[in-house]
């Protein structure tokens, strides 16, 4: 796998995402071909006239983004609100973990 995070915040309100989501790439080389295949592309898939945009997140890195998680509210929503995570690297790199046991690397 080339992330081992990925969170797609939800508007409880309306049950539907943000509009935003948030990526860790296991090595930084992988960011440019992500870049290249999806910025300034419209997400026709969903009927709409966005455009994506890629910028750098405020918190970097797997650990700090499971930390800023860690105590937040959304541990206590379903699992399927909360953000994926995968093993980084070993024989099981790519392999999805819970959420709440994840190791930070």
């Amino acid at each position: 796998g080339i992330i081992d995070f990925f969170y797609l915040p939800i508007d409880f309100k309306n049950r539907c995402n943000r509009g935003y989501a948030f990526i860790n790439f296991v090595n930084c080389q992988d960011i440019m071909a992500f870049h290249r295949r999806y910025y300034g592309k419209q997400w026709r898939t969903f009927n709409s006239d966005k455009i994506c945009d890629i910028t750098y997140a405020r918190i970097q890195g797997k650990a700090a983004m499971l930390k800023r998680f860690e105590n937040s509210a959304l541990m206590d929503k379903d699992d399927e609100y909360k953000p994926l995570v995968f093993a980084s690297d070993g024989p099981d790199k790519g392999k999805r973990l819970p959420f709440a046991e994840s190791p930070a690397s």
